[in-house]
């Protein structure tokens, strides 16, 4: 029963998180006897200086200073798109039509859970954006996303299963790679000791968007009895999402001159 896979999940999260965050949580690189990147280049010849050279090089973000930029809010849009509308309206409607096209109940699960592997691989492979860049690895993210919906939308009955493991390989790769390159993206514009707050105005879009997308697929199926309606929907809200990424421009950092007031009101 759900109440029992419940209780076996938070029990195994429990046993499996909890000492992985007690042993190997850092809090800062100090503990583990590194030292943050850069902070060399910006080390003065005397160490009660050092405040003051990081301060004269980095801008200090305030979440009131990063609201009154366009960049944020293109992310906080980029977000919503992609994770709250786009994924979410997936997420919540794939196992319904995965059964609809007369799969079992148990390969609708199987197809959720290559998905998660497949996520978490995109995950681990997010690290590419240091090299390529943030907005490349959006744009392939939901390059990958759009191919498993394709491989979503050519579903028609249950002849052709591997449709599905296309979808599930691809779309979770895509939602992955994605998921933390957005957040490296707004830490490249947005650093400093705020920088929590207003990544959590980015995290607000995918709760907004995820109130509206799996509301209006469900909405869009009963106005057509089909659910193409609500993937093609999908397909489009990612492509808004990588262009305002790109057009939140992280390669290209925010400088003193292009902001609207000094960054530490």
């Amino acid at each position: 029963g759900w109440r029992t896979a419940y209780v076996a999940m938070g029990v195994t999260m429990l046993i499996i998180l909890m000492p992985l965050v007690y042993f190997f949580y850092k809090y800062h690189p100090r503990e583990k006897g590194l030292m943050a990147y850069g902070l060399k280049e910006l080390m003065p010849e005397r160490s009660e200086d050092l405040a003051g050279a990081v301060r004269a090089e980095k801008l200090e973000w305030t979440l009131s200073a990063a609201m009154r930029t366009p960049q944020l809010w293109l992310m906080v849009v980029s977000q919503t798109f992609f994770w709250g509308t786009g994924c979410y309206l997936i997420l919540a409607h794939v196992g319904k039509f995965t059964q609809d096209a007369g799969y079992s109940g148990l390969f609708a699960a199987s197809m959720f859970a290559l998905y998660g592997v497949s996520m978490v691989l995109g995950q681990l492979s997010a690290a590419i954006s240091d090299w390529i860049g943030r907005e490349v690895t959006v744009v392939i993210a939901v390059g990958l996303c759009i191919v498993g919906l394709v491989a979503l939308l050519s579903v028609i009955d249950n002849t052709e299963p591997w449709r599905l493991y296309v979808y599930a390989i691809s779309f979770g790769f895509g939602a992955g790679l994605q998921a933390p390159t957005i957040f490296a993206g707004a830490a490249d514009l947005f650093y400093g000791k705020h920088f929590g707050s207003i990544n959590g105005v980015v995290l607000a879009g995918m709760g907004i968007g995820g109130a509206f997308g799996p509301w209006v697929g469900g909405y869009l199926y009963d106005l057509s009895g089909t659910y193409q309606d609500a993937f093609i929907l999908s397909a489009a809200t990612f492509i808004v999402s990588a262009v305002t990424f790109v057009f939140s421009a992280p390669r290209k950092g925010i400088t003193r001159h292009s902001l609207p007031s000094d960054p530490r009101a």
